[in-house]
């Protein structure tokens, strides 16, 4: 298995999931392995991705798990689909969001539960010369990564797993100024902290304290794509 820097965040995002988390949604999560670490850890976690390919081998891959719970996994697009509000105590995002229009964090905001804590591992367009730096300072600890576990994986036997699909790739759009600028404006109080690997970190605190919502008290959890109210949007039927 290559070096992957997502996976490397695993950890740091973990450290921001709130204390007596109940719900959580991951978005864009490719073929399921941070929302799987999640479920772990007794959490009720929805997992959406815009990709068919993506949410099938998630769910192959969280088969080959009996007996450990599995996240609930739903072919969903976050820019079209209802997401319930008040719901969510904890939203990750990894790697995804420059896939999407920046201003999508505010549904992502919007379904957190009071006291609810967006996290998003980010990626932005180098543009400064603090990039620049940042960016050379990558290159060696992402060799000898590399060649970390190339080693470990040679010492492995070999499993003869399936082959796993390829995120789809596409480059980021917004410098971090940028982003630092909108997310003032949409999410204000967040925390944005520049990381190694061309990735940033921006978290964000719903204000109030957890349980004053009653959301999920109404008989079963709600789903990405539920109606929120009369008027509201209608779940995405997308195949």
């Amino acid at each position: 298995m290559p070096f992957d820097h997502n996976d490397h965040y695993h950890r740091l995002l973990f450290r921001q999931v709130p204390a007596g988390c109940r719900t959580a949604l991951d978005v864009g999560c490719g073929t399921g392995g941070f929302a799987r670490r999640l479920a772990d850890r007794g959490i009720e976690v929805d997992a959406i991705d815009p990709s068919a390919e993506m949410i099938e081998a998630a769910r192959a891959l969280s088969a080959d798990r009996p007996g450990r719970p599995a996240p609930r996994y739903r072919r969903a697009d976050a820019t079209r689909t209802g997401l319930p509000a008040g719901h969510y105590d904890f939203v990750s995002c990894l790697a995804s969001l420059h896939h999407m229009p920046f201003g999508t964090v505010a549904a992502l905001r919007d379904a957190l539960a009071p006291g609810g804590v967006l996290a998003v591992l980010g990626c932005h367009r180098e543009a400064s010369g603090a990039d620049r730096a940042w960016s050379l300072a990558a290159v060696p600890v992402n060799a000898a990564a590399r060649l970390a576990i190339a080693a470990r994986e040679r010492l492995r036997p070999d499993h003869g797993g399936p082959a796993l699909p390829r995120a789809p790739v596409r480059q980021p759009g917004m410098t971090l100024a940028e982003v630092r600028r909108e997310a003032a404006v949409l999410l204000p109080g967040a925390a944005l902290r520049r990381l190694l690997f061309w990735r940033y970190l921006l978290v964000y605190r719903k204000p109030g304290e957890p349980g004053e919502d009653t959301a999920r008290a109404r008989g079963r959890s709600p789903r990405p794509g539920d109606r929120p109210g009369p008027g509201g949007p209608g779940p995405d039927r997308s195949p």
